[in-house]
């Protein structure tokens, strides 16, 4: 009973938690420079670029009456608290509202364009980090201060240390045929070929296959490590434990009791992460995508940012928020799931 009124108030406390950081976010953009009012003032004047330009300065030589058109189009002239309230409520949370930088779409009909892509980068490279990496964890735990545990750190550190977005650089390079004298395994970029709706069933899954694999590499190689030496750790301290050395005595062969035993509880630290699956769909890389030229939500949040787009921006943001708030729920879920002993309401 204790744990259904703890994790009640965690779901109460998102309502909240998720106002307090979309309310501070939209305040924050009303204050940047360059908005869709300056922007629309400098296409009028025939100005381009020059996003950092106030609106007084641009409006100069624009009839005041226009300006003020301007700004009403946009909503600016209505009271802070007003347009909030729009927003979230009428706008569906600016789900609603039409793209500043393409008027013909709305916000959700340009996040829902990228979400497919986004999702299947994230839940492969998520999968695939914990199906690599706990495993290599235990086998190193139990091969400790041995030549693979030696070689495999060795590996893993190197793999960490090399930024994701240079890792992809090298790795176009060497693979996707851009220097004379090297392979030409991969495409260049892209989430498929022009010919993929041309291609059968398993015609399909090769082409898709060939372009993500770089990418998901690239996007494994940052948490790869931690992963790797956060299980391997718990699993090492789990092992030192009484319980370990109770199952020894009683005769259970070693394997057996880090296997059967130690393993489940060096799992509780990893179960951290494993709440992150429901933001998989925005955990792609803004430069990874850059680089590989990905049609994902990390590539949009960044066209949004630049091209001041606020309904888009500050609709991914909402929905980061809310999967976020939700994947910390979901990991202290399955903190009960792996260790019934765990009660929150005294932690």
């Amino acid at each position: 009973m204790e744990r259904i009124d703890y994790f009640v108030k965690r779901i109460l406390l998102v309502v909240p938690t998720f106002l307090g950081i979309t309310l501070l976010c939209f305040s924050l953009i009303q204050f940047v420079p360059g908005g869709p009012v300056e922007q629309a003032i400098m296409k009028m004047k025939g100005i381009g670029g020059a996003a950092g330009e106030g609106p007084k300065g641009v409006a100069s030589s624009i009839p005041e009456e226009q300006v003020k058109q301007i700004v009403s189009y946009y909503g600016f002239d209505r009271p802070f608290y007003k347009r909030y309230w729009t927003w979230l409520v009428s706008d569906r949370m600016g789900m609603r509202m039409a793209s500043y930088r393409y008027p013909d779409k709305t916000a959700w009909q340009l996040i829902s364009g990228r979400f497919r892509v986004s999702l299947i980068f994230g839940i492969t490279g998520f999968f695939l980090s914990y199906l690599v990496c706990i495993p290599l964890g235990i086998s190193k735990a139990l091969t400790h201060e041995t030549r693979f545990d030696i070689v495999s750190s060795i590996i893993v550190f190197t793999g960490y240390a090399i930024p994701p977005f240079a890792l992809g650089m090298v790795l176009k390079m060497l693979l996707c045929g851009t220097t004379e004298g090297f392979w030409n395994f991969f495409p260049l970029s892209g989430f498929h070929s022009d010919l993929y709706y041309s291609l059968g069933f398993y015609g399909r899954v090769k082409d898709i296959f060939a372009h993500m694999f770089l990418p998901v590499v690239c996007y494994m190689i940052g948490n790869f490590a931690i992963l790797t030496l956060l299980m391997k750790n718990s699993l090492m301290e789990q092992v030192s434990q009484d319980y370990v050395r109770t199952v020894l005595a009683k005769g259970g062969t070693y394997l057996h009791a880090v296997l059967k035993h130690a393993v489940r509880n060096a799992m509780i630290p990893i179960a951290t992460g494993m709440g992150s699956i429901l933001t998989v769909m925005f955990a792609g890389s803004v430069i990874i995508e850059q680089v590989f030229e990905i049609p994902g939500m990390g590539r949009l949040s960044l066209e949004a940012i630049v091209s001041r787009d606020y309904p888009v921006f500050m609709g991914i943001l909402a929905l980061t928020a809310m999967c976020g708030l939700f994947g910390n729920i979901l990991s202290d879920f399955l903190y009960v799931l792996i260790d019934p002993r765990i009660n929150f309401a005294k932690s």
